[in-house]
């Protein structure tokens, strides 16, 4: 079973995008890397192993000049979103179709070897096509055509509820007037929302998805995969045909999102046949569900083209909000992924995106989570996970996760086998061990450098009856995933780095792994991600992420067929802990559910501003939970409110605020921020400037602002530069609102 966070890059699974980058960063703020790969520790905390792939270069996105429906001036609105189906509307697509028909006609004649797979209409004007050795500049001639570009490749990262009561989910859901009544899914938060999930699919068999109380619903694409509450099952991938997927949830990836955005309200759950202590809840429980699938089967990777047409099919079929758990390389302004998602923000439907997975470091978020319009989600910890006792001469010394790995099923004593790094230290077993060198120990391992999977293979090989892996990172040990490429199966556990001294010492001692399972809540809550990316957005210098989530030892649903074989899954269905930006991401995505709920009248954009400037600034920890962590490139606004989005008064025309790159002898800079009143009052709101660090000056125009009812007022936000190069940050406050301020100087 793989635990892939797919930063998708497109990350959760992580979905992360797999293109390489060769763009510079700038100064100071290190190297840019090419995108790496979903499997790799840079991107997928659950895996050590790093490998490279790059663009598709058999196919390409043609975009063509006509404004999209998205940005349009014609297409007909309400509520701030575009109505495809209005008269205006209609008109507008017969003119981007009529432009497309053109190009198709031309690329007859001109380009006969070219073969159309997809039109876009909604958040791009463009067609999709397959070369067959056709030559990318002979498009570039075609009529109308804007540009060409290669595709991406796109991967798939009793008690309170720990990640919910994070971000205040339970009062905002009071705040949005949800009361929350068992077994009545029209008083949950959320309810009358539907949320789009572009991923590997949706189980919609999980007691995660009953409909029980939903109202009937059209449901979409194949309906033997879909009910009440899961209305949409529709898959996207450009080798259908051949491979004959269907839209089933055969990865456990999309399945775990969907659960985080809108499980069924207070579901109970059962993990490696231990009782949770508490029932997990989606943060918009009452919010339906669209399953896109762009990763089918065991497919791991996405082209261009299948998230856009995921994208433009979840458009179509009325979606509120979208999540992409999902990462890839960034290809600058002209980035198509971010270009998308920006104007499907214009159009009024609110887009979480994944950071992606790939740090630490600066200039690690990946695409689409660098567009502009989109909710960008950091990871953050929770402190909880499913773990094993380990005790030396009668004393427990350690408490070990689980993971994807087989358990003991009974106690298992045997002497402890430190794997050595040639020194003192520990050794991280990613090359072959000396035969016979383990046999009939417990090796002890440190995590890094390669997969789980290959340090279990290397430690079986040398004879080992189990292993146990200890953490490189300060927290709680996490659930490891296996891989393909290795097979084992010996007993397999994490411990955590606090543990590393109390193990070694039981070196060559008797150490025994108990065979009970328990659920072990820790409380190294709220400690940021080392895995999660860092901005800034490469070029444009953008703040990046938007705001932190809980992305660590998440618990949410899998698909039913991995716990197949255990009593429980019956009643309880199947759940895992799992950790990424993709775990994160779906978070925001619930959360715009419920604002979107409480407030119908918001536009997408308003939506997005209540819940990154209404964040809690100093909600986020250090990686090692010594302090409050202030960089604003690996925040962005803070850690998620829920009850504080659902309050906010006011919206920000930009949720951050950058000015690049400054370099030396240039003349203050400004920028207009537009600042909307939410309420049907007037609102008198202090503003200033706060927590500036570096080397300038940021100033506003006004240190106070009254804003009528519905109302916007406009301030002027200013940055002078001084002597010393690097970062300069700081935070505009508005009232109880606050949004990041960053400049770079090279």
């Amino acid at each position: 079973m793989s635990r892939h966070v797919f930063t998708r890059k497109a990350s959760g699974i992580v979905a992360a995008v797999t293109l390489a980058v060769a763009m510079a960063a700038g100064p100071g703020l290190g190297t840019a890397q090419s995108a790496p790969n979903p499997h790799s520790s840079q991107n997928n905390p659950n895996s050590d192993s790093t490998t490279t792939s790059g663009l598709d270069t058999s196919s390409a996105i043609v975009r063509l000049s006509l404004d999209p429906l998205a940005t349009n001036p014609s297409p007909d609105r309400s509520n701030g979103r575009v109505n495809p189906s209005g008269t205006h509307s209609q008109a507008v697509r017969a003119d981007l179709a009529h432009q497309r028909n053109a190009l198709l006609a031309w690329l007859r004649v001109n380009a006969p070897q070219v073969k159309v797979t997809g039109q876009y209409d909604f958040a791009l004007n463009a067609v999709a096509v397959r070369l067959n050795g056709t030559p990318i500049d002979l498009l570039k001639q075609g009529p109308n055509v804007v540009s060409v570009g290669y595709q991406d490749t796109y991967t798939p990262a009793a008690d309170p509820d720990p990640d919910l009561a994070q971000i205040n989910a339970v009062e905002g859901w009071t705040e949005a007037g949800a009361t929350s009544q068992a077994g009545e899914p029209t008083t949950w938060a959320g309810y009358g929302v539907k949320v789009g999930i572009i991923d590997t699919g949706i189980d919609a068999n999980h007691p995660c998805f009953n409909d029980k109380g939903f109202p009937n619903t059209k449901q979409l694409g194949d309906t033997k995969l879909t009910n009440n509450k899961v209305i949409v099952a529709k898959v996207f991938n450009n080798k259908l045909n051949q491979s004959h997927f269907d839209a089933s949830a055969v990865q456990e990836h999309g399945t775990h999102v969907a659960g985080t955005v809108a499980c069924d309200l207070e579901t109970p759950a059962v993990v490696q046949g231990v009782s949770i202590p508490y029932d997990p809840s989606g943060v918009a429980p009452g919010a339906q569900l669209g399953s896109y699938n762009i990763f089918p089967g065991d497919v791991q990777s996405a082209r261009t083209e299948d998230i856009l047409n995921a994208l433009q099919a979840a458009a179509y079929d009325g979606m509120d909000v979208i999540n992409m758990s999902l990462g890839g390389g960034y290809h600058g302004v002209r980035d198509l992924g971010t270009m998308a998602v920006d104007n499907l923000d214009r159009a009024g439907i609110v887009v979480a995106v994944a950071a992606g997975n790939s740090g630490p470091g600066y200039q690690t978020v990946e695409s689409p989570g660098s567009a502009q319009r989109a909710l960008t989600a950091g990871a953050s910890s929770v402190g909880q996970y499913i773990g094993l006792p380990i005790t030396s001469g009668g004393q427990q010394i350690a408490s070990a996760a689980t993971g994807d790995f087989p358990v003991p099923t009974s106690d298992l004593a045997a002497p402890l086998g430190v794997v050595s790094d040639g020194g003192t230290g520990l050794g991280t077993a990613c090359t072959a061990l000396p035969v016979g060198s383990l046999t009939g120990k417990i090796a002890l391992i440190s995590r890094g450098a390669c997969t789980f999977g290959a340090k279990v293979y290397n430690a079986q090989q040398a004879g080992a009856s189990a292993v146990i892996v200890v953490n490189n990172v300060a927290g709680d040990p996490i659930a490891m995933a296996q891989d393909a490429a290795y097979t084992s199966d010996i007993p397999a556990v994490m411990a955590a780095l606090s543990d590393k001294a109390a193990l070694m010492d039981a070196g060559g001692s008797s150490v025994t792994i108990g065979a009970t399972p328990t659920y072990v809540r820790t409380y190294n809550d709220n400690w940021f991600a080392d895995f999660s990316s860092w901005g800034p957005t490469r070029v444009s210098y953008l703040v990046k992420p938007d705001v932190v989530a809980p992305g660590v030892n998440v618990l949410s649903s899998i698909p039913l067929q991995y716990c197949k074989d255990t009593a429980w899954v019956g009643q309880y269905g199947c759940w895992a802990f799992l950790q990424g930006t993709s775990m994160a991401t779906p978070h925001l995505a619930g959360m715009a559910a419920v604002v979107r709920a409480a407030h119908p009248g918001w536009d997408a954009w308003e939506v997005r501003s209540a819940i990154v400037n209404a964040a809690d600034q100093n909600g986020v920890l250090t990686t090692t939970g010594s302090g409050v962590e202030t960089d604003v490139q690996k925040v962005g606004a803070g850690l998620a409110d829920l009850q504080t989005a659902v309050q906010a008064k006011v919206a920000l025309s930009e949720v951050s605020v950058s000015f690049g790159q400054v370099a030396k002898g240039q003349p203050t800079q400004r920028q207009q921020l537009g600042i909307t009143n939410l309420t049907d009052a007037p609102l008198t709101l202090p503003v200033s400037v706060q927590d500036s660090t570096g080397g300038g000056t940021f100033a506003v125009s006004a240190n106070q602002v009254v804003v009528p009812a519905g109302g916007t007022v406009t301030v002027t936000v200013s940055f002078t530069r001084g002597g010393a190069s690097g970062q300069t940050q700081a935070f505009l406050h508005v009232g109880t609102e606050h949004a990041a301020l960053y400049a770079y100087l090279p």
